[in-house]
């Protein structure tokens, strides 16, 4: 999975107050809420990040566009993928990443194979 994230400058947790810290924080410390919850759920189920870095400016693309982040997600399997989605221990996170991004991308990949 392609994973691109733009954060709020602001983490906004009105929709899940229940998850807001006592203090306001950046959408990127939300998101590392969100990651450290969701890590063990991803590695129980076999995947992996197998990247994750700051993007920069586009060399060919609008120039409007802007992502904060970049992560190359491997599932073993779109059905291991649904299952690990659906865990309601991992949803109850969920919500950190509500918080964290005003926009995302999530683009299901699968390798070319070799010739």
């Amino acid at each position: 999975m392609l994973n691109l994230l733009r954060f709020r400058e602001v983490a906004d947790y009105s929709a899940h107050p229940e998850l807001a810290p006592p203090s306001p924080i950046s959408g990127r410390e939300a998101y590392q809420k969100y990651a450290e919850h969701t890590l063990p759920f991803l590695q129980e189920s076999g995947g992996e990040v197998l990247f994750s870095g700051h993007a920069g400016a586009y060399l060919i693309g609008p120039e409007a566009d802007r992502w904060d982040l970049v992560m190359l997600v491997r599932h073993r399997s779109a059905q291991v993928f649904l299952a690990f989605a659906s865990n309601t221990d991992y949803a109850a996170g969920l919500g950190h990443r509500i918080a964290a991004l005003e926009d995302s991308r999530l683009l299901p990949i699968t390798p070319r194979p070799a010739r």
